[in-house]
């Protein structure tokens, strides 16, 4: 009994000692259920909207105000004319816009209601229906409130329409994301393990006295799998489109050069990754249980992320799939051109330099 008391303390102290075996013990599932708590939930908070208002009266200065004074919304710009509508929703950040009526006071007090359009960018259809009940809930509060006073009944008439998706098809909300999700994890895990197996299976010193640069051995593990995610990026649009029916409204080659961006900057991590890891089994861990957590839920993909606290909008912000998703949807859905996505491309391009020049200063001291 001794000898068995004695060898369970000795497993304590070798845990104990092991600072990755107490990282995955008690670091994963404290960072898991903080990133779960905050990052899943239905709610939207300071989603940017704009305002198109023909009346200019004290009703709707008072409805806008409340608007702007909810923790629901926050007022993006005002717009003069419905043409510009259009060009908002493309830029991306603008996920609703109120259309107030001409006349909406004179209309309501002589007819007792007015109408006011509210426009929503349904992309993501779960945003826009939720943007669509917190706008009617808003609208209901202020006519309780009017109504109490008054000894007429006074009745605003929201008029809901949804652009880019009026049928509401989750599909245009999941194909994206899906595509996004499998590239990066495919692309990343193919990478990962790329230098691992070398060092596992001794051949890494080949490469070690070879001529070849740094440069050149990581471009050169990165090379082939570039045509291998090409084709599976054509198999996953093509079944997207015949499978799926989901539409391609902009240019298919614009979209072609922005897969094949993301990739290469997927392929990138993976070669990082691989890099710093000692064993297949340690990269494959990283990029898949490392990577797939944040793609999903600080993406954009599934939850809204101005509805995140700030830390978590703030590390969203380095996440690949995040600039990717906005660039598909963009392209497939709102039929962009470069000319409104070119800081996520910008962005997609100085990850992928930025890894792979990680990935040849972290080689270059392995060589040392």
């Amino acid at each position: 009994m001794k000898r068995f008391i004695g060898f369970i303390k000795k497993e304590f102290y070798h845990i104990f000692r092991d600072r990755r075996s107490l990282f995955i013990l008690f670091g994963m599932p404290i960072a898991q259920i903080l990133l779960f708590g905050f990052a899943i939930t239905n709610e939207i908070n300071n989603v940017d909207i704009a305002i198109l208002d023909h009346s200019k009266d004290a009703t709707t200065k008072e409805i806008i105000n409340k608007m702007a004074s909810s923790k629901y919304f926050s007022i993006h710009q005002f717009i003069e004319k419905e043409s510009d509508i259009e060009a908002v929703f493309k830029k991306g950040k603008v996920k609703a816009v109120l259309n107030f009526e001409k006349g909406f006071s004179e209309n309501l007090i002589k007819e007792n209601y007015a109408n006011i359009q509210v426009i929503t960018d349904a992309t993501d259809p779960n945003t826009a229906n939720t943007i669509s009940n917190y706008v009617n809930a808003i609208l209901q509060n202020y006519l309780k409130e009017q109504n109490k006073s008054s000894v007429q009944v006074y009745q605003i008439v929201p008029q809901t329409h949804m652009v880019y998706n009026p049928e509401l098809k989750s599909v245009y909300m999941f194909v994206p994301g899906v595509m996004t999700i499998i590239l990066m994890l495919v692309s990343a895990m193919m990478t990962s393990i790329s230098i691992t197996r070398e060092k596992e299976l001794g051949t890494m010193e080949i490469l070690l006295v070879s001529p070849l640069k740094p440069i050149q051995v990581i471009v050169g593990k990165v090379f082939p799998y570039i045509f291998l995610s090409i084709i599976n990026a054509i198999v996953i649009i093509v079944l997207s489109i015949f499978i799926f029916k989901m539409p391609v409204q902009g240019s298919l080659f614009l979209l072609g050069m922005e897969s094949v961006l993301f990739i290469i900057t997927a392929l990138a991590l993976g070669i990082l990754i691989s890099t710093i890891s000692a064993t297949q089994q340690t990269a494959m861990m990283i990029s898949l249980m490392g990577l797939m957590l944040p793609v999903i839920l600080l993406s954009g993909f599934i939850f809204p992320i101005t509805s995140m606290p700030l830390p978590l909008q703030i590390i969203s912000n380095i996440i690949p799939a995040k600039w990717f998703i906005i660039i598909i949807k963009g392209i497939m859905l709102k039929g962009v051109g470069l000319q409104y996505v070119w800081k996520e491309t910008l962005i997609l391009l100085g990850m992928a330099v930025f890894f792979i020049g990680l990935s040849v200063k972290k080689y270059k001291i392995r060589l040392e």
